[in-house]
């Protein structure tokens, strides 16, 4: 992207800097809308791209350019959204958000991989986990957007009532609405070195092939699910039950190849699970803990969905 200089000049924008530096907060944004980094990144180009396409006089009419630019990116992310929903009625099997890799194995610290650029990287907290990202999935696109804007953001109602198009009020009324699923859906409260201490157990018992403690480690309703995106085999559909998931997970153990090496990794800020087969991230496995026990597993082996995980 070049810089802009005044006619007869060859000094940069002193502006670009500035337009820039909003990148990280508007992939912060539009990962959280869509559920997608690859998406994400896209948006936030696109609107970029529709910043540049101005000229300089209309760029300079704009009071406050990194608001303009999280209106467009938003605007662009509820239309994503809303295409979205049609997209995946033909995707094969489940479709679940794509992970973040962090590079750092929260068993020990340690370096686990190369060096991330900073402007790349989603912020990792309590509204980027998989469990939180799975319940937005099931907000309507403007819920969503009015929730995230709002409760994650720190805009106001009447500002996302202009990205939205709808009133203060109606935007309200959205963003209680996804309160409402994200409270619904919270599991008690487990501390992360208790969380971290189950996964390592279910690790363990599962390369064990040990059933009763997989069961164990399960709660009683627990449900698993996979997304191959039709590109891996996995399980198109939910396994429901703590006994249930144990047998698949010990057959998974049967089945697997040798060069498939079980590693820990954080997984959205959480503790998960990584395969690699020739140091190639095949598997990524996303836990929420509730209590003492594992309530829910995500499987993605969509290799679309992975390529961070190899590439970092």
């Amino acid at each position: 992207m070049t810089t802009r200089s005044e006619p007869g000049h060859s000094r940069p924008d002193p502006s670009l800097d500035a337009i820039m530096s909003e990148r990280r907060q508007l992939i912060n944004l539009a990962y959280r809308l869509l559920g997608s980094l690859a998406e994400a990144e896209d948006a936030v180009q696109e609107a970029y791209t529709r910043w540049y396409a101005m000229t300089r006089q209309q760029q300079d009419a704009i009071e406050s350019p990194g608001a303009w630019l999280t209106t467009v990116a938003s605007r662009i992310c509820l239309n994503l959204l809303s295409s979205a929903r049609a997209r995946r009625e033909t995707y094969v099997g489940e479709w679940i958000p794509e992970p973040l890799p962090e590079r750092t194995e929260w068993i020990s610290g340690r370096p686990g991989g190369a060096t991330v650029d900073p402007a790349d990287r989603v912020t990792l907290d309590e509204s980027v986990n998989l469990a939180f990202l799975v319940v937005l999935e099931s907000m309507t696109p403007a819920e969503r957007v009015a929730f995230i804007l709002h409760d994650v953001f720190c805009h106001t109602f009447a500002e996302v009532a202009e990205i939205v198009g709808r009133t203060p009020a109606a935007c309200r009324q959205l963003a209680c609405s996804g309160r409402r699923r994200i409270r619904a859906s919270q599991p008690s409260v487990t501390p992360a070195a208790q969380r971290a201490g189950i996964v390592r157990d279910f690790k363990q018992a599962w390369e064990a092939k040990d059933i009763d403690a997989l069961i164990g480690l399960l709660d009683p309703d627990a449900t698993a699910i996979a997304d191959g995106g039709g590109l891996a085999r996995t399980f198109l559909h939910p396994i429901e039950g703590g006994e249930r998931i144990a047998h698949a997970w010990v057959e998974i153990a049967r089945r697997r190849p040798g060069n498939m090496t079980l590693l820990e990794r954080t997984v959205n800020g959480q503790p998960g699970l990584v395969a690699q087969q020739d140091g190639v991230t095949v598997t990524v496995f996303a836990f929420e803990v509730a209590g003492d026990r594992i309530k829910h597993i995500w499987v993605v082996r969509n290799p679309e969905k992975l390529r961070r995980w190899t590439t970092g």
